[in-house]
């Protein structure tokens, strides 16, 4: 155990749960919101603290590190691409604040840690970024692309680096990930998980946005696209001011169940959606979520429980679940609780399934989940070829963006539709395949704040309805509902995501 170091943010949480069930529900959701803020007042005294605690700790322990990880593939000759590469890497280099531990690793099918020369990361200084910068520009391309490899080298970097921080890794890549399993990536990913946060970039248009997606989630960093290989140093530059923000390196969700329920899935739904079912760990009464490295900023997450209905008294009040944050400063560090726990309170009503209302909240959160993977299946459709269930996709997507009021979204899918003669939305003739491998990926990203977005036109119906999907007969969270959260079919097709 122990306390908060001084750059840490003040944690708020708010629990928004319907408490009605039908007789039957067999399902309860809740939504957590955190907000976390700096102690100080103004934007500008936050990120100077939190820098000034950036680069060295008490005892000159260095409180970060920071791993910058180059795809030199073969891939990488073309169109000067390792040249840009360089550059932004050199760029990224001098935003490093003196005393921030960091090296640099080049990966094809292996990979190589080009500085330091000794294998372990290094304070940054005036002399140590002039030869990191120097190694950096004697990385030639060559070879294939194994980014599993690239990750271990990190965990092992990192490892060996004596950091009480946040540990923080860029990565980008300019095509897929042809010298690995999915398997062996995800074996891989699973050693990382919670040890580091990775911010990952597919380069071009030649990546798997899936692959993107895998690497991110588990490292709970952003996956973007830089279609344009010259704006690649300006998106580098970003990533490492934006790092200078992240003050608390480890969260946790806390949960405790009564023993009347249990968790199905836990998902990050803003700023970007992502499943966290699969990350719980067991810690001592309960379980516990990482959430990863944290910011100034707000968050939000959906919890789904199950219960049996036979074993749930009608019209009693029921606890079940309690929930909490927790922190912790260091790999292998104690946890310190953040914020008193919250419960989650439930009630099951003598009433037949359709009969309450579903939160709007919650339904809001469906509907956007529906629109992300209306848009990955766009992505899929034109990949394989169905330019026919393309446009069809397209226009449920923008259709549910328009519902929404998500304006980036809507923004994101005209850029890659046209009208026919007809005047029917279609997807443009000559769209790149970038266009939509980033359409995909931006798929994940939700609008901000939450609770200001209007919910008048949305179809708020029982959330125990009794509408199920037609391939997996699990619940449906509306009538209205276009895709199975379960299952990940299109109601409409019967294609999948």
């Amino acid at each position: 155990m122990g306390d908060l170091p001084r750059a840490a943010l003040n944690f708020t949480m708010e629990v928004h749960a319907p408490g009605d069930l039908s007789c039957d529900a067999d399902r309860a959701d809740a939504l957590i919101t955190v907000h976390a803020r700096s102690p100080e007042t103004t934007e500008t005294t936050e990120i100077a603290d939190a820098g000034a605690d950036a680069g060295a700790g008490t005892d000159s322990t260095p409180l970060t590190a920071e791993i910058l990880i180059m795809d030199r593939s073969l891939s990488m000759t073309g169109l000067r691409k390792i040249d840009e590469a360089r550059r932004a890497v050199c760029a990224a280099i001098d935003t490093l604040r003196d005393g921030t531990l960091f090296a640099v690793v080049a990966g094809d099918h292996e990979a190589t840690v080009v500085h330091p020369p000794d294998g372990r990361p290094v304070p940054a200084d005036e002399t140590s970024r002039r030869e990191a910068k120097a190694a950096v520009h004697a990385v030639r391309a060559q070879g294939g692309t194994r980014i599993g490899s690239w990750l271990e080298c990190a965990r092992r970097l990192f490892d060996t680096a004596a950091v009480t921080g946040v540990r923080h890794a860029v990565l980008y890549t300019d095509g897929k990930d042809e010298h690995e399993t999915r398997a062996e990536l995800d074996a891989i990913l699973d050693a990382c998980s919670d040890r580091f946060i990775c911010d990952v970039r597919g380069l071009g248009g030649d990546w798997e946005y899936r692959e993107l997606h895998r690497i991110a989630q588990a490292l709970h960093g952003s996956s973007e696209a830089v279609i344009d290989i010259a704006d690649l140093t300006a998106d580098f530059e970003a990533l490492m001011h934006e790092a200078r923000r992240v003050v608390v390196p480890h969260v946790y969700l806390g949960l405790r169940f009564s023993e009347l329920f249990t968790l199905d899935k836990v998902r990050q739904t803003a700023p970007v959606e992502a499943d966290l079912t699969g990350r719980q760990q067991s810690y001592e009464e309960g379980l516990h979520i990482p959430l990863g490295a944290w910011s100034p900023g707000l968050r939000q997450y959906q919890i789904t429980l199950r219960l049996d209905p036979g074993r749930v008294p009608f019209d009693t009040d029921l606890r079940a679940a309690w929930i909490t944050l927790h922190a912790e400063h260091g790999v292998g560090a104690g946890r310190v609780g953040l914020l008193p726990t919250v419960p989650m309170n439930v009630r099951r009503r003598s009433i037949p399934s359709g009969a309450s209302t579903r939160s709007p909240e919650l339904t809001r959160v469906g509907q956007i989940r529906a629109l992300g993977m209306a848009m990955r299946a766009c992505t899929d459709a034109y990949e394989a070829g169905d330019i026919g269930r393309a446009d069809r996709e397209l226009r449920t997507a923008l259709d549910l963006a328009d519902e929404l009021g998500q304006r980036r979204k809507a923004a994101e899918l005209w850029a890659v539709a046209e009208k026919d003669p007809r005047d029917r939305v279609i997807l443009r003739r000559d769209v790149t395949r970038a266009e939509m491998q980033r359409l995909a990926l931006d798929s994940t990203r939700t609008e901000l704040p939450v609770d200001s977005m209007p919910v008048d036109a949305l179809d708020a119906v029982g959330a125990d309805s009794t509408t199920r999907c037609p391939h997996c007969n699990e619940r449906l969270p509306t009538r209205r509902a276009r895709f199975c959260e379960a299952c990940g079919r299109n109601l409409d097709t019967g294609s999948g995501t």
